[in-house]
């Protein structure tokens, strides 16, 4: 069995969605539903079961849990880059994260967890190095944290993988409101209003001329799988495309996909001022050097995959 942290959520079912499409189905998800609307991204997966993330937290450490455990893809947290509740972020992302790695690495089960380019804050250079690693905001300390308490445990004799997601974008967002992607709230504004709503310049770019890496979530699923399949690599790897696109490339897909629509834009938020990634794009020398040669669709190309099932 492969347990999947998140398991309904975003990542999280796609890399089920993922699984089942290679004959696996022996999945336990994961998740808190208290938000009920996310069981939709479940309706087409195929899952043995399902527990409260409360109630699986809690036997962590008891022996039946771990009968026959393949690997634990650890998707889930908390989120929102805006949250600044820290003693809330650092228990979702950073204490349940060891306390999982921990339980793994004793049963020497494959640990494969999401971590985040907001590690990286402002910078300039996005490569998996101390150095080049300044986040902006709690959630992003929260994942730096974890990557940091990953490389000083050095676990021997099992797989410890993770992966610093750039900025993904696919099917099964609509629960996550305000930190849902820019293709997600493009395609819902221009449906709206007929107009899709970009910042004004910030950092030294023109507006809407901020750049970042955006990946595709069927690609993700792809990195994901490709480490789940050898258990022999381990270590802290980006995963984005390695190419930045504006976030008028991401308006103009979306709005040549419905055939209209025009872009507006609105002033850069104050509370964002000096917290906000205007530039990211992923260095992706580590993980090709595993072997891993995939190709990582365009924002055109993405985008369209992704308005073709949200809005069929």
């Amino acid at each position: 069995m492969i347990i999947v942290t998140g398991g309904a959520g975003f990542i999280g079912s796609n890399l089920v969605r993922g699984l089942n499409a290679r004959g696996c189905t022996d999945v336990l998800v994961v998740d808190d539903m208290t938000d009920g609307t996310k069981f939709a991204n479940l309706v087409d997966c195929q899952i043995a079961d399902y527990e409260d993330k409360d109630a699986f937290r809690q036997r962590l450490c008891s022996a039946g849990l771990w009968d026959d455990i393949e690997a634990v893809l650890h998707q889930g947290a908390c989120t929102s880059t805006t949250e600044w509740d820290g003693r809330l972020m650092l228990d979702q992302n950073f204490a349940v994260s060891r306390e999982l790695l921990h339980a793994c690495a004793a049963r020497q089960v494959p640990f494969i967890y999401a971590s985040s380019a907001a590690v990286y804050g402002a910078g300039l250079e996005f490569r998996e190095d101390p150095s080049y690693e300044r986040p902006l905001n709690v959630y992003g300390y929260s994942k730096l944290l974890f990557d940091q308490y990953v490389r000083r445990c050095r676990v021997r004799d099992s797989q410890v993988v993770g992966l610093r997601y750039f900025n993904v974008y696919g099917r099964g967002e609509s629960h996550k409101d305000a930190m849902a992607s820019v293709v997600w709230h493009f395609n819902e504004q221009l449906k709206s209003s007929g107009e899709v709503r970009l910042f004004e310049g910030s950092d030294g770019f023109g507006d809407g001329e901020q750049r970042r890496d955006f990946v595709f979530v069927d690609d993700i699923v792809r990195v994901v799988l490709h480490f789940l399949e050898r258990p022999d690599l381990c270590g802290i790897f980006n995963a984005g495309t390695g190419r930045a696109q504006t976030f008028n490339d991401v308006a103009r897909a979306v709005i040549d996909w419905h055939g209209h629509g025009r872009i507006c834009y609105v002033g850069f938020p104050t509370h964002l001022q000096g917290r906000y990634q205007s530039f990211t794009e992923a260095d992706l020398g580590a993980l090709r050097s595993t072997g891993y040669d995939g190709d990582f669709r365009t924002v055109e190309q993405g985008v369209k995959a992704t308005l073709d099932v949200i809005n069929a």
